[in-house]
């Protein structure tokens, strides 16, 4: 484990390495259509690890995105999207083939929302060990991952080579659980993956059922948490949706309401509040209102459409949060 200050230090020395996928986004038009009904669609850029890269760019992040896109229109509109958000792209690399996007059709609704994403022969998932290798890392300070990398190889291989060169380097780690069911062969695989990346990082964010996935059963979920922040991990976040959030690390046990919003969707939330809890330690924020600061950028998000444009900026977080209050705390 790395003393908390010196992976506080890291992360605000401000250059982050961003590993995973970008994909588009497309949704019905206008807002509230249903994807049956619709016979109009808006796209955007898309993606867990995109969408972070673009939440910690604009709160002030300096960010490289490495991934895999086809070498294809949709491959360079995504590499336009990211750069049009400030997102480096010169470690993305364009892959010709039957690799395709990651591609969503999600609906900017809450009631039977619907989001339906297609994974088969995802680009993102071509990222290699040579890819890891190339890199010179005494250019980043942190490095941030998203569990769907690890769902297949060569991107599992590759990230776990990222991890071992951050941890020689001395980089803080950051994982992001992101499970995606559909694409893991089995709970089980799924959970001894997840659980030998979340013992290599240095904060570990994830919701309940996310943290029950690694832990092979739900119930043992909030006490894996315990144990990562007691022997691997500085600093630990289980979220637990509209009950709020519980932080471990060290001796502290942080428990946190959230911001009741009128919600357009559900989707989004998570990559934001990575995006607004990482800006936030970057300056120098304490870890309390780091976590409120990356709550209140989820409750930004729902209510927007899309997920990389409903990203706030800073000026926009920072008002939220001096006008709105969080909810109590729901003991579990």
């Amino acid at each position: 484990m790395q003393n908390l200050n010196i992976v506080l230090n890291k992360i605000q020395q401000n250059n982050f390495l961003i590993i995973g996928r970008a994909g588009i986004d497309i949704s019905p038009d206008p807002p509230g259509t249903k994807t049956e009904r619709a016979k109009y669609f808006v796209s955007h850029l898309g993606g867990s690890s995109a969408n972070i890269s673009v939440a910690l760019t604009k709160l002030g992040g300096k960010c490289h995105l490495l991934t895999c896109v086809p070498d294809d229109a949709l491959g360079r509109l995504a590499i336009n999207e990211l750069s049009d958000y400030g997102v480096n792209t010169s470690l993305i690399r364009c892959i010709e083939g039957e690799s395709r996007i990651s591609l969503a059709v999600i609906e900017t609704t809450i009631k039977d929302h619907q989001s339906i994403i297609y994974r088969n022969g995802a680009a993102d998932l071509e990222i290699n060990t040579e890819d890891i290798n190339k890199l010179d890392y005494s250019n980043f300070s942190s490095v941030i991952i998203t569990g769907t990398s690890l769902a297949a190889e060569p991107s599992r291989s590759a990230t776990f080579e990222a991890l071992s060169k951050a941890k020689k380097n001395k980089l803080s780690i950051i994982l992001d659980i992101d499970h995606r069911p559909y694409t893991w062969p089995s709970a089980e695989e799924a959970s001894n993956i997840y659980l030998k990346a979340a013992k290599a990082s240095d904060i570990v964010i994830g919701n309940d059922n996310e943290f029950g996935v690694v832990a092979g059963d739900y119930e043992e979920g909030i006490n894996l948490a315990k144990q990562l922040s007691n022997s691997t991990a500085s600093i630990v976040i289980y979220k637990m949706g509209d009950k709020g959030s519980i932080t471990f690390t060290g001796n502290e046990k942080i428990m946190t309401g959230i911001f009741k919003v009128d919600a357009l969707k559900p989707t989004g939330a998570g990559d934001a509040f990575m995006g607004g809890f990482i800006s936030s330690l970057l300056n120098k924020k304490s870890i309390n209102d780091s976590i409120i600061y990356g709550s209140a950028a989820a409750a930004i998000v729902v209510t927007k459409v899309g997920c990389s444009p409903a990203m706030p900026n800073y000026e926009a977080l920072d008002l939220f949060v001096k006008k709105n209050t969080l909810t109590k705390f729901k003991e579990i």
